[in-house]
């Protein structure tokens, strides 16, 4: 049984573009902050204690803005744009100008991937200039570390996610393609570990729990995809979860590890428990195409919400499952 779906808390309007990517940075400082990048090529920075925008960024020569996020500890923001770039810029200075750029390649929508390997080091992930292939550079030196191309042909990358295992090996990356296939890749060796065909169609996206190794991927399909790694870093495809309507553009799982959130084609954001992915929640609220959604990562969990970028060129914030709720 669903629980009486919430309203938002309060929405933000004025992004003046669908909203394609969205990241939350509430666990320093004073001010918690939403980023939003647009199909337009803005990256609004929201202020969510006066529900307003108070930076705007132009830097993607008014070409969609795909992903953004901000890396630990600092002021840099980061953000990918279908011009082929992606910029770095520091808040800190109130500048408007990006202060470095990695020029792709890619024309798809891959979204990137970056993760810390040490302070003040980072790896950055991203889609390459040919079909298949991954590129993972360091940062801020813009070092080439490694280029992924799998041996068999499978189209496009849709999805990544980097990070680093708990084992001591180095970094991981698991990677969507255009045929359905999910890829595990040992990035220090360079090679493949394992391979799944997760759907019959392209894996439009796909997020990884590194604390329980498990990961969801979801397509222009009405299912979502389960899989987990063994202890051998194997795939392993596990039960599909049914939606009532197809098409997922983004999935997110909360900070505790205790919900999982779809941004669907049917104007809806779905609530799961992730342990079990029992279905909890249907948020209605859009008028279009739900393209993002992102939890907050506020220290007192009181304060979570969950944001939603649609079509519609609002987001939705939400209070969400805060306190002892039985979410499996």
């Amino acid at each position: 049984m669903f629980r009486p779906a919430p309203s938002p808390v309060y929405t933000l309007r004025g992004a003046g573009g669908p909203l394609n990517t969205l990241h939350f940075s509430c666990h320093g400082g004073d001010t918690p902050l939403l980023f939003s990048g647009s199909g337009k090529g803005a990256i609004h920075v929201w202020n969510l204690n006066t529900r307003r925008a108070e930076k705007i960024v132009e830097g993607h020569s008014g070409s969609s803005v795909i992903w953004v996020s901000t890396l630990q500890e600092t002021d840099t923001l980061i953000s990918q744009g279908r011009d082929m770039q992606v910029c770095l810029w520091d808040l800190s200075e109130g500048r408007s100008e990006a202060m470095d750029s990695v020029w792709t390649g890619s024309v798809g929508f891959c979204q990137c991937s970056v993760l810390e390997t040490s302070p003040g080091t980072r790896l950055l992930a991203f889609a390459g200039q040919q079909t298949e292939e991954i590129k993972i550079i360091e940062l801020p030196s813009k070092t080439p570390v490694c280029t992924l191309v799998p041996d068999a042909k499978l189209g496009m990358v849709m999805c990544i996610k980097l990070w680093q295992p708990d084992s001591g090996q180095g970094p991981l990356l698991v990677a969507g393609y255009e045929d359905g296939s999910l890829l595990l890749w040992d990035v220090t060796q360079r090679s493949m570990l394992s391979q799944a065909k997760a759907h019959p169609e392209p894996i439009m996206c796909l997020t990884f729990d590194i604390t329980c190794l498990r990961g969801v991927s979801g397509s222009s399909e009405d299912k979502l995809s389960s899989w987990m790694l063994d202890r051998q870093n194997n795939l392993q495809l596990q039960d599909d979860v049914t939606l009532v309507n197809p098409g997922v553009s983004q999935l997110c799982v909360r900070g505790d590890g205790k919900l999982l959130a779809s941004a669907g084609w049917d104007h809806r954001v779905r609530l799961f428990g992730w342990k079990k992915l029992r279905p909890l929640a249907v948020l209605q609220y859009h008028t279009d195409m739900v393209l993002s959604v992102a939890f907050s990562d506020h220290q007192d969990p009181r304060q979570r919400l969950l944001a939603a970028g649609s079509k519609d060129h609002r987001i939705s914030l939400w209070s969400i499952y805060n306190e002892g709720a039985d979410t499996g």
